[in-house]
């Protein structure tokens, strides 16, 4: 039994993560879920939220997904992200303010705005600002 997984994270504009893990968990859009290593393939559409990844030295990386998919195929994960950020390439004061706009565009609830699109901004500043404050 393989005691490893290989992940790959990219998004649209860079390569966030390529090497030997021992745990991926991710935001699915029914709950977050953990990939070990022999875990049945699987695809996933991933909600905005946090990623974990502890690498197979034991060290636990952190990082913000506004969504995407995941892949599990043979040990072999393939995470395409939306958008993703590292944990300390977060900017904390940014993520707030977005929030802020959010919640304010939420309640303030005008007949030419998207409802859905409103809400995934604020669970994006929500998964910035909870990521922000754990370290790689």
């Amino acid at each position: 039994m393989e005691k490893r997984l290989h992940l790959s994270m990219v998004s649209p504009v860079r390569s966030m993560f390529a090497g030997e893990v021992v745990q991926v968990t991710a935001p699915g859009v029914n709950g977050s879920f953990t990939i070990l290593p022999n875990h049945a393939d699987f695809i996933s559409e991933l909600h905005p939220g946090e990623v974990k990844v502890i690498t197979v030295d034991g060290m636990t990386q952190y990082y913000a997904v506004s969504g995407g998919f995941l892949e599990v195929h043979r040990n072999e994960v393939i995470l395409l992200a939306e958008t993703a950020e590292r944990a300390e390439e977060i900017d904390i004061q940014r993520a707030e303010a977005s929030k802020k706009r959010a919640e304010d565009r939420l309640r303030q609830r005008k007949a030419d705005m998207d409802d859905a699109r409103a809400r995934l901004a604020l669970l994006r500043a929500i998964a910035r600002i909870r990521v922000s404050g754990k370290s790689s």
